[in-house]
């Protein structure tokens, strides 16, 4: 089928709530992808993060075949061995919590906001000595937690609530990186802080040390639950299994998903235990959460990061990448900055930058904008230096045609 053909049948047949370029992806491979027709693309920003280790990532192949001719699906009302086996490794190389599987960052967030109102029902005395029930979440400006009606009132962006009224109650949003802000929101009713370490969607905004080192403090003196979603920072994407710990800081609760899975749907809510307990049977579920083959994908995910040193790739890579874009800042005035961590960056321009993202797909070059003039670029945690090359190439190109 051609091109053309597909796109017809997406006219016809699918619902259009996705924004979509004119690119019919055949296949992947590594930090490659290649479309219908056999042109190859560079791709800088796999998935939103989902294909951290680069396209069908052989180990990750390799058991989900493994597992597909043992099982597909086991019911969460019965044990499944991969599925322990998973919360075990993610639990060791964190901070010792439980966990909860889904299929979804989503899915993870809004498990999160439910574990949270669960913590808040636990007695807790009012000002006049009558029990009070917790339920208020605050939030950050520019953040972003998911599309359900919970998680998009959470998220700080108003373009995303635009159509759904009324929503949820029980949410406060704030300016991100402002303390105060923080302390002014916090009344009787709130029971969590909820944010991202990097904020993505935000425009790859980075949260000072100091902030979230008050933020804890804050938290432990008010009882307040400190929920980090690290759905697009976690797997390694900043050099370390989870951004927490480049702070220092370590959250009550944190969400996963997206390169969890090597590009099988999976998610995860990772909890410490005194909290995790609290969601007992009949409290929350997931039909699909945490079935062999996605913890089988994700397994394989931990391994390979493990075994190949991807970590330590990201960080080397990560600061080449930083170097070869401030050289392009160098050159371009329109450039305001280039901020960070690993590889996960952000090009911020004085202009707005669809046009660039467009241009560098016709020269083979696959990257995001968001926020109208943050770049984001994204590669995966396998990427080699002569991948980096070859980008920043297209790019240069694609900044020059301007």
């Amino acid at each position: 089928m051609s091109s053309k053909g597909v796109i017809q049948l997406y006219r016809k047949f699918v619902i259009p709530c996705y924004k979509q370029y004119p690119l019919v992806m055949a296949r992947g491979k590594g930090a490659n992808v290649w479309d219908i027709k056999g042109k190859k693309y560079l791709d800088f920003f796999p998935g939103w993060a989902v294909s951290g280790l680069g396209h069908a990532p052989p180990e990750v192949v390799a058991a989900i075949k493994k597992q597909s001719k043992i099982i597909l699906h086991i019911p969460n009302n019965y044990y499944n061995r991969l599925q322990g086996k998973l919360a075990e490794r993610l639990s060791r190389i964190s901070f010792g919590g439980k966990c909860f599987f889904c299929n979804s960052g989503t899915e993870a967030n809004e498990a999160a906001i439910k574990l949270a109102r669960l913590y808040g029902g636990l007695p807790s005395s009012g000002r006049d000595g009558r029990k009070s029930h917790r339920y208020e979440i605050i939030s950050m400006e520019n953040s972003f937690h998911g599309r359900t009606l919970a998680t998009l009132t959470l998220t700080g962006q108003k373009k995303v609530k635009e159509g759904f009224a009324p929503l949820p109650e029980g949410f406060k949003i704030v300016p991100f990186n402002n303390l105060k802000a923080v302390q002014n929101a916090i009344t009787k009713k709130t029971v969590a802080i909820f944010l991202e370490p990097i904020q993505g969607e935000g425009g790859i905004n980075i949260a000072k040390r100091d902030y979230l080192l008050s933020l804890r403090r804050l938290c432990d003196r008010k009882k307040i639950l400190l929920i980090f979603d690290e759905v697009q920072t976690g797997m390694g994407r900043t050099g370390k299994f989870f951004c927490y710990q480049n702070f220092g800081v370590v959250p009550d609760v944190m969400t996963l998903a997206k390169s969890l899975g090597g590009g099988f749907p999976i998610g995860a809510l990772i909890a410490k235990k005194e909290i995790a307990d609290l969601m007992v049977p009949g409290t929350h579920a997931s039909t699909f959460g945490g079935s062999p083959l996605a913890c089988s994908a994700a397994l394989a995910v931990l391994e390979t990061i493990e075994r190949e040193h991807l970590l330590r790739n990201t960080k080397k890579m990560g600061k080449y990448l930083e170097k070869k874009l401030e050289n392009l800042k160098r050159k371009y005035p329109f450039i305001k900055e280039i901020r960070g961590m690993g590889l996960m960056l952000g090009v911020e321009l004085k202009i707005p930058g669809q046009k660039i993202v467009e241009k560098a797909l016709k020269k083979g070059l696959l990257i995001n904008c968001t926020q109208e003039k943050v770049l984001r670029i994204m590669p995966p945690l396998i990427v080699k230096k002569k991948e980096i090359d070859q980008a920043i190439s297209i790019l240069d190109k694609s900044l020059k045609s301007l």
